[in-house]
This record gives structure tokens, C-alpha cells and sequence, in this order.
């Protein structure tokens, strides 16, 4: 078959269908992206943010709700995609995507503003300000319009004259204006300029006219009273391609395949959506609140949710350090050839197949003032009888110049999730610990070269990982050295081309690492590496600055919460700490699991011996016996205490509560 023959095949297969807009679109190749651009910057003029990504990236899964929510509140106002770095590698190295996640704004086709990182306030700020610069913006003189204001205020103003100005302000306007026309800020500026001569300005009209939504197919079908059926001309419309060109047939089959794959975004499922597992509020309180989503807070959620103590969860969909782990992970009984974004998943299937529910939130407080307790997020309250604090460790930084500058231009501490934006370059890793050794592997796998920069003549790190690193042929070390600076450049400069076209001149200069200062502790020497990216892997410091004035913390450690020897118990009765909050020693994902699983029984334990069970449920079945033994005719008192049926044991209840009962 030959192949025009072959595309017209394929163009009668082809349905032709157009669906109304997701409200997160995910784009699948380069040109999808650049087609999306082109339409919202000559048919619709809504400004796109793009949410640059990768699924192993702990901080692109905590925002991305977020993304989806203020999508939806701005819906009709701003178009938003999603990019998955992994796979649109060609995309994510054209707009120099150097941290995880970078969100970008684009506006007529052109990048107005960007930053990386998990901020949300950062995020809807930017997502405003673009949306009120579209406004401004969606402003358009005609050349009809401005041939008549001077026909009427400057007679002498010839054709000519008018043309030469009309062009003069449509060529302003160099990207996202295809018919030439006076539009935006520059005619913004004709109209000003023309007010201040004249008195007033031509008439203008919006650029852009707000869509209206598409009628539904039951109800276009019908025919509205005086209006007749559009009637067959026995003329077809449609193009005959029986005599198109082989040029002809391949631009209508590029129509069709996009035109598909706008409808089957319509048919995407969003991952992002948090699940049929969310947490609802209840009148009741929560027997146990979970704070923390790594391997220690799953664990405890399995170990309660199997004793149907119904826990729910409190953390962002990071999974903890575990989900950041891109190497195998080789140390945990019985998982092998898994990835720790993998064995997280799976502790979440599983906690959630028990019955665990999930809210999707950062903890800023306790109020442990009364009971129940009150965990305090971003966006809610959750009462609890029992709290498991399970939030495990943030990454320390070096604190040195140039590093706080370029993070998000270079400077990280998540090799899985920046890491392969820096394939086939140099880079720089940090640390001497297994954290650093497991980064240097990974990026061993597609950098051009790693270097280790490590204070100490040994690493702390277990022998084989440091085996594995000091014997890879593409992994060089430098003991006895620390980092003393960051060295950076302007982004346009590290790109190596000219993208003027394409920049808002008024967006801040983003500079990336071009290389680092380094110096032997022992000798002075300093020394300039080239690299673009420097990963930091020095250690971490317990996530616990919420529970200050709320549980004693161990003098010997700080930061470290202190529980009583051999249990999970803090200095607090039914608060329980687990995982890395508490153990300054072995800060490893099976034993943050196993001490998960322990607070979870001492916290089952605790609830016993406090009689707090099941409040819902006693307090249901003790309406229905009153109800049975006074047939009805007794006025039943709702309010309900559980700390009433203690039966007198104020054990482990703060004395200014049992005094209270």
C-alpha cells in the first residue's frame, strides 16, 4: 500500500472529537506542549502554569494537590499542566529545569515568570500575578477603530499614516500575534498616548472573549420554537481526501491525532486526587492520630488500624526520607530489586486496606492543654485521644555562600528527584554517609562524573555502599575537604543561547551552579570545581519544632523527643514517639518501622487502660439501651463524655483535667 493511500486509511479511522478542558492536563510529548502553548496564546489568551515533576520526588507529591486545588479555584482564568521530567526530558532541558518541583508561567507563549520548590503562597501568588498581567493585557485596537478616531480627529492623517502607525504598534507584540494586530501593553500605550493629544481615545474591545460552555448533545439537538433545522445542502463540507496531497493528508492526520488526544485527557484519571481514603471530620474524637507518613508512621497505622483502633494519618504525601531512596533498597528483610518510593506505596495500600484514612496536611501544633487532644493543621483540627508522632527527619544544609541562592538552580537534597536533569554533566555530592554514598550511586548512573566531597579521611557509611562508591569508575573523592562556596552564573549564560524572545526582560535573573570552592582541612588549599549541580547529604535533624513547650526532649540530643526507656511514651501521657523523632543512634528505615509498630501497641495499651474505646459506638449503644428501657419517653441527654466512664482512674491524666472530672 503506498502511503498516501496508507494515511488516508489512517484519516478515515481517525474520529475527529473535541472535549471541554481538564482541569490539570498532563502533556505527553513536546509537541502537545507547544501546541497548548500556541492555542492559549492566539485563541484563548489564558496565561499556562506548568508543574515540572517527577513521581519519586517527595515534594512534587506534597504540592500537587495543592496545584489541583488552586487549578480549580481559577478555573477559566489560567491553564494548568503538568510535565513529567522523567519522560519529557526535551522539555525539561529547554526551559533549563534544574530542581524539583519548578513551576513556570507562561503568557502569549512566552515564560514570564518562574521558581522551584514546594511554597505555596509563592505558588498562588505568581499564579495571580500572571493572571492579572492575561487581564491587563486582553486589550485590542482595530485598524478600523483607529482609521476612524483620525478621520475624525486628525484629517490630514492619510492611509498611509495610519497604517505606519497601526503596524508600528502590532510589531511590538513579536510572538503569539499572527494576523499583526495592535494588542496588549502596546496598545495600551497607543490609546494613552492618543488620549493625552486629543483629549480621548479610540474605541477598543477585549482581545479575547470569555468561553462559554459547550451546549450538551441532547440539548443542541433540539430546535428551539421560530428556529429551523439547518438544512443539507447536498454540498459535503468536509475536505475530500480521496484528491488531497500527501502534504494535505499528513497536516489533517496531525489534526486528528491532536484532536484525540484532547479527548482522551478528558478520560485521564487525576493521580492526584486524594483518594477515597481521605479523612472526614466526626463529632466524635479520633481514638489515634498518626503524625507522619514514612516507614514509622505507616507501621504504627497498620499496627492500629489491625487492632480497629480506625487511626488517621496527618502528613503531606511525601512518604518520609524512605521516598526520596532512588537505589534499591537492600537492608529491609524481605524486599528486594524495590525502591523505597515503592515499598512506601505498598506500607500505604496496606495501612489503608485496614481501614487507616489519610489527611493530606502539615501539623503546626499540639494543644495538649486539655483532653482530648487537638492536632492543628494548615487547614484543620483534629481531636484525638491518643497522638503517635512518627515525622522523622529534615535535611541539614551547609549553610555556606551561594547555597541558599541556587536552591532549585542546582543545589539540592534529593538526588532521586534532581538527578537525572543533570545527565551527561558534572556533579558534586557531599556527605560521607550512606545517605551521600546512595546519591553518589545514583547519579553515577547518568552524570558524566560525581565528586565526593567528604571532611574526613573514612566514611561513615556502611562498608559495602562505601565499597561500591570508592570502586566506581565514574565516582572520584576528595577526602579531607569541606565546601566553602557555590559558585553560580545567570541562567540565560549556563543555557548557552539566546532565548530573548521567549523571556520577560522584567523576570528576576535566576542563576545556577557553575562550579564550587573547596579546601583541604589540613593543608589550606582551596580549590575550584566545574559543576552544575551539588548535592548535600549531610545528615538530617529530627522534625519536631511543632511539638516545643508540648513533651520534654532529650538533653543529650536535641531535637530528639525523649521516651521513656524501653517504650515509645514521652513525658506527656498519650502522646507516643517513634522512628527517627526519637532515635538518635540506628535512624533506619526497619527500625523506624519496628518502633512504629510498638507505639502503635503502647498506644492501644495506654487506650485500654484509660477505658477510652470506641466513644461512637458506646455512645450509640447506650442511647439505643435507655431508648429500649424507657419506651421512648425518656429526653435523652446527647452530651456525651467518655473521661465520665473512667470509673475513677486518673491515671496518666494531667492533674488539671482530672480535677476538671
Amino acid at each position: 500500500m503506498s502511503s498516501p493511500a496508507r494515511l488516508l486509511a489512517l484519516l478515515l479511522l481517525a474520529p475527529l472529537s473535541v472535549l471541554g478542558r481538564p482541569i490539570v492536563r498532563h502533556i505527553r510529548s513536546t509537541h502537545e506542549f507547544d501546541r497548548l502553548l500556541s492555542k492559549h496564546a492566539t485563541v484563548t489568551g489564558l496565561p499556562v502554569v506548568v508543574d515540572f515533576y517527577s513521581d519519586g520526588c517527595g515534594p512534587c507529591r506534597m504540592i500537587a494537590p495543592i496545584f489541583k486545588k488552586l487549578a480549580k479555584e481559577v478555573e477559566g482564568k489560567a491553564v494548568f499542566v503538568k510535565v513529567d521530567t522523567n519522560a519529557m526530558y526535551e522539555l525539561s532541558s529547554r526551559y533549563g529545569v534544574r530542581s524539583l518541583p519548578t513551576f513556570k508561567f507562561f503568557l502569549n507563549g512566552k515564560k514570564v515568570n518562574e521558581f522551584s520548590g514546594a511554597g505555596e503562597a509563592q505558588l498562588r501568588q505568581f499564579t495571580q500575578d500572571v493572571i492579572q498581567r492575561a487581564q491587563f493585557e486582553n486589550f485590542m485596537l482595530t485598524r478600523d477603530s483607529l482609521a476612524g478616531y483620525y478621520a475624525e480627529k486628525d484629517a490630514t492623517k492619510s492611509a498611509q499614516d495610519v497604517d505606519k502607525v497601526y503596524k508600528k504598534c502590532s510589531d511590538m507584540l513579536k510572538e503569539g500575534n499572527p494576523e499583526k494586530l495592535c494588542v496588549g501593553s502596546a496598545a495600551r500605550n497607543l490609546v494613552k498616548s492618543l488620549k493625552k493629544k486629543y483629549g480621548d481615545g479610540p474605541k477598543t474591545e477585549l482581545r479575547f472573549q470569555p468561553e462559554t460552555p459547550k451546549e450538551d448533545k441532547a440539548e443542541g439537538s433540539k430546535t428551539s420554537e421560530g428556529t429551523k433545522p439547518k438544512q443539507k445542502t447536498g454540498r459535503n463540507d468536509s475536505p475530500n481526501l480521496h484528491l488531497a496531497t500527501k502534504d494535505e493528508l499528513l497536516a489533517e492526520l496531525e489534526k486528528r491525532i491532536d484532536a484525540e488526544r484532547d479527548a482522551e485527557v478528558e478520560q485521564e484519571d487525576d493521580d492526584e486526587a486524594e483518594e477515597d481514603h481521605s479523612w472526614t471530620p466526626s463529632p466524635f474524637p479520633e481514638r489515634v492520630t498518626i503524625i507522619g507518613g514514612g516507614p514509622a508512621g505507616l507501621s504504627a497505622a497498620i499496627y492500629a488500624a489491625r487492632a480497629g483502633l480506625k487511626p488517621v494519618v496527618v502528613a503531606p504525601p511525601m512518604g518520609g526520607q524512605l521516598q526520596g531512596k532512588g537505589v534499591d533498597v537492600e537492608n529491609y528483610p524481605g524486599l528486594f530489586n524495590v525502591t523505597g518510593p515503592a515499598v512506601v506505596s505498598l506500607m500505604r495500600q496496606q495501612a489503608i486496606e485496614f481501614g487507616a484514612t489519610f489527611e493530606a496536611e502539615t501539623v503546626i501544633g499540639i494543644d495538649a492543654s486539655s483532653r482530648p487532644f487537638k492536632v492543628k493543621t494548615n487547614s484543620s483540627t483534629i481531636e484525638t485521644h491518643a497522638v503517635i508522632v512518627a515525622t522523622g527527619a529534615e535535611s541539614n544544609w551547609l549553610n555556606v555562600k551561594g547555597e541558599y541562592e541556587m536552591r532549585g538552580g542546582g543545589v539540592s537534597s534529593c538526588a532521586t528527584c534532581d538527578g537525572h536533569m543533570y545527565r551527561g554533566k558534572h556533579v558534586i555530592v557531599v556527605g560521607g554517609g550512606d545517605t551521600a554514598m546512595e546519591d553518589a550511586l545514583v547519579l553515577a548512573r547518568t552524570s558524566a562524573s560525581v565528586t565526593v566531597i567528604h571532611r574526613r579521611d573514612t566514611f561513615r557509611a556502611s562498608k559495602v555502599l562505601a565499597q561500591r562508591v570508592m570502586e566506581h569508575p565514574s565516582i572520584s573523592i576528595r577526602w579531607n575537604t569541606v565546601l566553602t562556596e557555590v559558585l553560580g552564573k545567570p541562567l540565560e549564560a549556563a543555557e548557552g543561547n539566546d532565548h530573548s524572545e521567549d523571556v520577560d526582560l522584567d523576570a528576576p535573573v535566576i542563576k545556577v551552579v557553575s562550579g564550587a570552592i573547596v579546601k583541604n582541612v589540613f593543608t589550606g588549599e582551596v580549590t575550584e570545581l566545574d559543576a552544575e549541580a551539588v548535592f548535600v547529604a549531610i545528615g538530617h535533624t529530627p522534625a519536631t519544632q511543632f511539638l516545643d513547650g508540648v513533651v520534654e526532649f532529650n538533653p543529650k540530643h536535641p531535637g530528639y523527643v525523649l521516651v521513656k526507656d524501653g517504650s515509645t511514651r514521652t513525658s506527656v501521657p498519650g502522646i507516643f514517639a517513634c522512628g527517627d523523632v526519637a532515635d538518635s543512634v540506628y535512624r533506619q528505615a526497619i527500625t523506624s518501622a519496628g518502633s512504629g509498630a510498638a507505639a502503635a501497641l503502647d498506644a492501644e495499651r495506654w487506650l485500654s487502660e484509660e477505658g477510652l474505646g470506641n466513644e461512637e459506638a458506646d455512645f450509640e449503644a447506650e442511647l439505643l439501651a435507655e431508648l429500649m428501657a424507657d419506651g421512648g419517653s425518656k429526653t435523652v441527654d446527647v452530651e456525651y463524655n467518655i473521661y465520665e466512664d473512667a470509673g475513677g482512674r486518673m491515671s496518666g491524666m494531667k492533674e488539671s483535667i482530672a480535677a476538671e472530672l
